[in-house]
């Protein structure tokens, strides 16, 4: 049955509500009340409310948010912790050394940043987009790519509601909209679902290194007042994970006695018995990091990808219609562990671009004046210093130290040579039979935690009666292959206990569980699965994490 859709018309549609996508509107209003040009922009957002899946670290370089609005502070831009100290320790299993600051490469140093939860800052921005007058609909996923006859983009279609679990109409079925567009930005975050099918379409990372990404995991305390330093940023490399496994720790102190403390881990660790979550838990019992939590109460957790390939492995951002902008295209600077500015950078500078395209009455071509101003802007600069820092922490933690000192401290980030990654992160994982179990430690729920209890108070909800969006390519892979070759690496990997193998009621026989209400829309799965045939598709709009102030 072929389902009829309402359509709208905008002159730009964004998709992602996050600081690449808001700044984009706000930049393109902006314009418009420069220009007295009018220009209809629509943002549309998949968390139940702008902000609600928005998780990082944060140290926010404040450059780019000082473009989009010079007078933030008086605007009441929730950038309310200023950095006072830096502190790099490696970790041993009982203690820790730390690094001087006068060894300190400058990307590890952070004066001048603030410690912020991106969240309220992308609720901000939200606010501040919506008194411009830009219609903004959180609720709505982007489940669709609409094109031309010519194979321009055209727009996005949100999805259905209302659908069973076994794809039929239910009683509160409501049809998808059509959201039609002279150019559509695409800013859905690390590992976009719509992103991840434009680059596969235009090719647009031929001739690129195969992109790296991580996982980040984050909790939210508040903590004893007299075990807070505000201001204090402090990252760890070292123990719990061994020296050939790329990752480490961030605690960062900020207003009202809170702390948030994250864990990344590369996405090309070799060993499938490996847990993120795990390793993370077992980092907070260590007697240097400890200290900071006991008597604290645990208040938010969640989990996200990160997309730190860096320059190397940069798509092409421009396609006929449309642009990749943020973490969609992969502007984190991983060396620095930042990029919130990069996101509002380059949404800016998509907007601009567009704008200039609808001025000379252009429509769904390829916007080249965008790529062409981030080459020639100060975050090209700051990416091309970064470039080396993840091939060379992928080389393990003290060759990569090394290199990354060499790299950043001796050529300032303009050595001349670059490394580069060969291969896609899911193609690292060894055999089973070739590597050791890691035996975790059993969590105390005080200090660590197990997944479930994690899962609830990242306010996940997924109405249960729909089609579930974690797909499988071929159903016998998690079994045949992942679970006899791997040891089931999905049920590790993943931070919300989404994968579990079963015995089957009536044969005895393995199965894999997919538990989608628990999904925190990490991509971890996505990236990870060793054969690629788990691919995220987006839920109903709504569903998902709801993050209070990640």
């Amino acid at each position: 049955m072929e389902i009829e859709r309402d359509a709208m018309e905008f002159d730009v549609v964004i998709v992602g509500g996050g600081p690449a996508g808001l700044a984009a509107a706000i930049r393109l209003k902006q314009l418009e009340a420069e220009h007295g040009r009018e220009v209809s922009v629509c943002v549309i957002e998949k968390g139940s409310e702008i902000g609600a899946h928005i998780l990082s670290g944060a140290v926010m370089d404040p450059g780019a948010i000082s473009e989009l609005f010079p007078d933030w502070k008086e605007r009441g831009a929730p950038l309310n912790t200023p950095v006072t100290e830096d502190r790099f320790v490696f970790l041993s299993a009982t203690g820790g050394r730390s690094t001087p600051n006068w060894m300190l490469p400058a990307c590890f140093k952070n004066h001048g940043n603030y410690i912020v939860s991106l969240a309220n800052v992308v609720r901000w921005l939200g606010q501040q987009a919506e008194e411009l007058g830009i219609e903004i609909y959180p609720g709505f996923a982007a489940a669709e790519i609409l094109y031309s006859e010519d194979g321009a983009v055209r727009g996005v279609a949100t999805g259905n509601m209302g659908v069973s679990r076994e794809g039929e109409p239910t009683d509160q079925f409501q049809p998808g909209i059509e959201l039609h567009a002279k150019y559509t930005l695409f800013a859905e975050g690390s590992r976009g679902h719509l992103g991840r099918q434009l680059i596969a379409r235009y090719e647009l990372a031929r001739d690129r290194d195969p992109q790296s990404y991580g996982i980040g995991l984050k909790e939210l305390w508040e903590i004893d007042p007299a075990r807070h330093e505000e201001g204090l940023v402090m990252h760890t490399a070292g123990w719990p994970l061994s020296n050939d496994t790329y990752g480490g720790s961030f605690l960062y102190h900020f207003e009202n006695n809170q702390v948030a403390v994250g864990f990344v881990v590369g996405l090309n660790y070799t060993n499938p018995y490996l847990s993120p979550f795990d390793e993370f838990q077992r980092y907070k019992t260590h007697p240097m990091i400890r200290r900071f939590f006991e008597g604290g109460k645990r208040v938010a957790y969640g989990a996200r990808a990160i997309t730190a390939g860096g320059l190397n492995a940069l798509p092409k951002t421009v396609f006929p219609g449309g642009a990749l902008i943020g973490c969609e295209a992969g502007y984190l600077n991983a060396s620095r562990i930042k990029g919130s500015h990069a996101a509002i950078k380059t949404g800016m500078l998509a907007a601009e671009a567009a704008f200039e395209a609808l001025g000379a009455d252009r429509s769904n071509d390829v916007l080249e004046s965008y790529p062409k101003a981030f080459e020639s802007s100060w975050l090209h600069d700051e990416l091309y210093r970064a470039r080396n820092f993840k091939p060379a922490m992928s080389k393990g933690l003290w060759m990569g130290t090394l290199l990354v000192g060499i790299d950043q401290v001796v050529f300032k980030g303009k050595a001349p040579f670059t490394l580069h990654t060969s291969k896609p992160d899911n193609e690292y994982l060894r055999p089973a039979a070739e590597c050791t179990p890691i035996d975790y430690p059993k969590p105390d729920g005080k200090i660590s935690f197990d997944k479930l209890s994690s899962v609830f108070i990242s306010n996940t909800n997924h109405e249960e009666n729909q089609p579930i969006h974690l797909t499988l390519k071929d159903q016998s892979i998690p079994v045949d292959t992942n679970l006899a070759r791997y040891a089931g690496p999905e049920q590790r990997y993943c931070p919300a206990g989404v994968y579990e193998f079963v015995k089957d009621d009536g044969t005895g026989a393995d199965r894999l569980q997919i538990n989608a209400q628990n999904c925190v829309h990490c991509k971890t799965c996505d990236i990870k699965d060793p054969t690629q045939n788990i691919v995220w598709v987006v839920p109903e709009g709504g569903g998902g994490p709801n993050y209070p102030n990640m």
